[in-house]
């Protein structure tokens, strides 16, 4: 295992915060915790065997270099502007930021203090996701027709953001990768049923040059989980579930169409499924912020990746749908 410099805190030990933290410790290069909440900091720390300090402190560490924030999105840009002032690399989960305009001046402050700012779009990491995406820019499957993904769960329920911005930034990321190019029209919406103006529901459409589309459907009010990105090209088809067991996250189907008679007809073949090295998709990430920022290099999920995400998120974005 590659040995790490333990400069790093993470900042916010709640639900993902805590996931972050355990990667980073289990890297070496955890050397901190924060968390508004004094018990749960503490917590943390004890079972990473590291220091629970302040934000304040952290930014006045000169021994800290680089800080994971896992805290409320709207108070992304707040602590990445706070951390590039006081000399900070920032990897930051995502959303990057609420709004195209905060997330452009979160790029301004990285490139001004030349400090690396990476976002945790994390399915980017995930090994049957690189499968998928080096199958299908190789060609494999051919022109793509469509691709859709759906994110869907019963709960958690959130108040700041809602089910689009807090759910399919994921998607979006990868439906991007997929077509290595940004999408040419945008459009969407989403139900508010629990809190009024926060969506629990939302759906996107996306038109690619050429005439492809995609499709994202998430929500957290949903009767059981779905995590399943399905891709439909001229030569073949995948689908990545990530509720399956490894051996069978990522679906091959070399289906075909029979135009010799009057009608067209499916040519349907049998399912298999692509070997992928198993890998956990959070560490590889975690590894690849401190790599970037190790050896002054662009992470891949760099600012202008999350960029592109953002302005698909803000689009579509109606307050009823």
């Amino acid at each position: 295992m590659t040995s790490y410099s333990q400069n790093l805190a993470v900042i916010g030990c709640g639900y993902w915060g805590k996931n972050l933290a355990r990667n980073f410790a289990q890297l070496g290069a955890l050397k901190a915790v924060v968390d508004p909440v004094p018990e749960t900091a503490k917590i943390q720390a004890e079972v990473n065997g590291v220091a629970s300090m302040t934000w304040e402190a952290v930014l006045a560490d000169p021994s800290i270099k680089s800080v994971a924030i896992a805290a409320p999105a709207e108070l992304h840009k707040k602590l990445t502007l706070e951390a590039f002032a006081a000399g900070k690399h920032v990897y930051v989960e995502k959303p990057l930021a609420l709004s195209v305009t905060d997330g452009e001046e979160m790029r301004a402050a990285s490139e001004k203090s030349g400090l690396n700012l990476m976002v945790g779009h994390l399915l980017q990491y995930h090994p049957v996701f690189v499968a998928l995406r080096d199958k299908v820019l190789a060609g494999d499957f051919g022109k793509l027709r469509y691709v859709y993904s759906h994110r869907l769960s019963m709960g958690k329920f959130r108040i700041e953001e809602d089910a689009f911005w807090s759910l399919a930034p994921h998607d979006v990321s990868m439906i991007l990768a997929l077509f290595d190019e940004e999408p040419i029209e945008v459009r969407g919406g989403g139900l508010d049923f629990i809190t009024s103006g926060i969506s629990d529901e939302s759906r996107l459409d996306m038109v690619f040059k050429g005439g492809a589309r995609a499709h994202v459907f998430a929500s957290w009010l949903h009767p059981f989980k779905e995590q399943r990105l399905v891709v439909v090209g001229e030569d073949g088809m995948a689908v990545f579930d990530d509720t399956q067991a490894w051996e069978h996250k990522l679906a091959l189907y070399q289906h075909s169409v029979d135009r010799s008679g009057p009608v067209p007809t499916a040519v349907k073949a049998d399912v298999t499924y692509a070997n992928v090295p198993q890998g956990e998709p959070l560490k590889s990430e975690c590894a690849h912020f401190l790599d970037a920022v190790r050896n002054e290099t662009k992470p891949f999920t760099d600012v202008e990746e999350a960029l592109r995400v953002l302005r698909v998120l803000e689009t579509p974005h109606l307050p009823k749908g």
